[in-house]
């Protein structure tokens, strides 16, 4: 059976997504605005804009391109997959959607206390896996990822682990205590197929293991 992966988007070219869940051996299904349908095997929550920050109890303090809408959305599509218990792979926006869900908050600008996260494209740098971790499995303890971002995860939610952190603390990666969870700040599908990159590692992997969890039903 090929997994059915439905991916929320915000409304833009969703390409690199439907690519990569495709190429790992997936059937995407990307859509904006989704309603949660559990006939999928899978979720992937894909980047964009900003969380409105009054979901996470605070005044908007440097946050842009908030989509209210959405963030409905997606957190309705996290409460009904997490209760069925199926998979779900999150990406940069997906990463702090899943934080705000968990009860968690945000840092609404990285700004100039961590500037590497952001550039005009993709910047690279190193990121520390925790051990008995799936990226740890996956990559080692060191290995070099993409990024861009301004905003990153703040005060974990309930039940989550910062399974992976930059050099400077930003947390890069989440998974959950019992929820077959994939968290990641960073792009895996910048990093794999025709957008392989040299100074990466192959973000593939990510997705070849989020597609193994939604087979495993």
């Amino acid at each position: 059976m090929i997994p059915r992966i439905l991916i929320s988007t915000g409304g833009g070219n969703p390409a690199n997504y439907v690519n990569a869940v495709r190429a790992a051996g997936g059937k995407p299904f990307a859509a904006y605005l989704p309603e949660p349908d559990l006939s999928y095997d899978g979720l992937l929550l894909a980047g964009g804009g900003d969380v409105e920050p009054a979901r996470f109890g605070q005044e908007d303090r440097g946050s842009h391109g908030i989509d209210p809408a959405r963030d409905r959305a997606e957190l309705a599509l996290l409460d009904a997959f997490a209760h069925a218990g199926k998979p779900v792979l999150a990406i940069c926006r997906g990463h702090q959607v899943v934080n705000v869900w968990a009860g968690g908050n945000l840092i609404q600008d990285l700004g100039r206390l961590v500037p590497d996260h952001q550039r005009e494209g993709d910047t690279v740098h190193p990121v520390r896996a925790e051990e008995g971790t799936l990226l740890r499995r996956l990559y080692g303890p060191l290995f070099p990822v993409n990024s861009n971002h301004h905003q990153g995860v703040g005060r974990l939610g309930r039940r989550l682990c910062a399974s992976a952190r930059s050099g400077d603390g930003v947390v890069e990666a989440l998974e959950h205590e019992s929820l077959p969870l994939i968290s990641v700040q960073f792009h895996p599908e910048r990093m794999t197929g025709a957008l392989a990159r040299t100074d990466t590692v192959d973000g593939g992997a990510i997705f070849r293991e989020f597609l193994r969890l939604c087979g495993k039903e």
